[in-house]
């Protein structure tokens, strides 16, 4: 329970976290909005300046000093403008990208483009003298540094989104890889240990076969004996990479369905649907079993002494074989269903939380297979899918 509560937290930490990278994400947008609205509003200003200094400009005469209003003209090296007359022909253009191959070409497009502009909103009407209908029309752009800027918040946000993608991606590989190594480490010293103690039982036994012959409960210990000598086997191999051999999946299932119902209530009852023809499949016997028997213990427990049913179902296709393991217990809550193969997750009071996790590993690393949770509503029982293929 504890564990499922620190699941609990973890999640609302993470959903915590994107909330606050939303909210600096949308200040960072309004900022940006603001900056260049203000931007904007300066390269109107300065057009309105010259817009003046193309006025003055026109009315010059011969006595007009126009060092001034030749300055304010040139110093406008980055804003694209465009200059038309009352009938709306072009008379002058700056800082203006064309690919036209004629001058008829590039006046057309500057033409379109002075067309663009009003459309945008973006002129302004200049009259050349009062009362009378002659004016200037000055249409202008924004200036490359202005469209830069409103385009760069976009490109820190995507390069931002992307550096944290490449964090978390390299968290959790390492992550996954400092548990591999607990893993590995934890099923060799749980073998080694165990292998004391089932030498020490194995003599005993052999002692007490030739001091006690006819005793009934000498095959019984043998049974156990041979059972912590599998158990030992198996985990030796966590962390190695045992070679799958072709192996028969009626076998497996069939040793599983005995060893459980030997082993649980009479109330449940386990119940083996395979198809009449023998299946074969590259695996490691061994391994493969432990997985079932985990998830089969796991029904047991999810039916808390109740009757009930284990079902243990196996379809095949051309090139995929897959077992499906159905209980009729409590089932799984929707928001943990995402969780049961978590290392350290568990409902139990009583439990590590390993068991699922360690069947993950089973299926997916070593026989390259899938396992998830296929079905489970709560009161209704659930179903765990395995799927291997055939050939690997």
């Amino acid at each position: 329970m504890r564990i499922m509560q620190w699941t609990d937290h973890i999640r609302r930490i993470k959903i915590g976290l994107v909330v606050m990278a939303i909210v600096i994400a949308v200040a960072s947008l309004a900022a940006s909005s603001l900056l260049t609205k203000d931007l904007a509003q300066q390269e109107r200003s300065r057009m309105e300046v010259w817009a003046e200094a193309m006025r003055a400009l026109s009315q010059a005469d011969e006595n007009t000093d126009l060092a001034l209003v030749l300055k304010v003209l040139n110093e406008n090296n980055t804003i694209p403008v465009i200059v038309l007359d009352n009938r709306n022909r072009v008379t002058d253009f700056r800082n203006v990208r064309l690919k036209a191959e004629s001058k008829a070409d590039s006046m057309r497009q500057v033409s379109a483009l002075a067309q663009q502009y009003m459309e945008a909103r973006q002129f302004i009407k200049i009259p050349l003298s009062a009362g009378r209908r002659d004016v200037i029309v000055v249409c202008y752009d924004e200036s490359m540094i202005l469209k830069r800027l409103a385009i760069y918040p976009y490109v820190q946000l995507g390069m931002v989104v992307v550096f944290v993608v490449l964090a978390i991606f390299a968290l959790l590989t390492l992550k996954r890889s400092e548990q591999n190594k607990i893993w590995v480490g934890l099923s060799k010293e749980t073998a080694h240990q165990l292998g004391t103690p089932i030498s020490s039982l194995m003599a005993w036994t052999t002692i007490l076969r030739e001091t006690y012959p006819h005793d009934a409960l000498l095959p019984e210990m043998d049974k156990d004996v041979k059972r912590l000598q599998l158990i030992a086997d198996r985990f030796s191999k966590i962390g190695s990479k045992p070679e799958p051999v072709p192996s028969s999946l009626n076998n497996v299932l069939e040793h599983v369905v005995d060893y459980m119902d030997k082993r649980t209530s009479k109330h449940v009852r386990i119940a083996l649907e395979v198809p009449n023809h023998e299946i074969i499949v590259k695996m490691n016997a061994s391994l493969f079993e432990w997985v079932i028997e985990n998830l089969c213990k796991n029904a047991v427990d999810a039916m808390k002494g109740e009757a009930g049913t284990i079902t243990l179902h196996v379809e095949e296709t051309a090139g995929e074989v897959s077992v499906e393991v159905s209980d009729t217990g409590k089932g799984i809550r929707k928001k943990d269903v995402g969780n049961v193969f978590r290392p350290g997750f568990t409902t139990k009071h009583r439990g590590w939380g390993l068991g699922l996790s360690l069947a993950k590993r089973i299926v997916e690393e070593y026989h390259h297979g899938k396992i998830y949770v296929k079905s489970s509503a709560p009161g209704r029982g659930t179903t765990f899918r395995i799927e291997l293929k055939k050939r690997q």
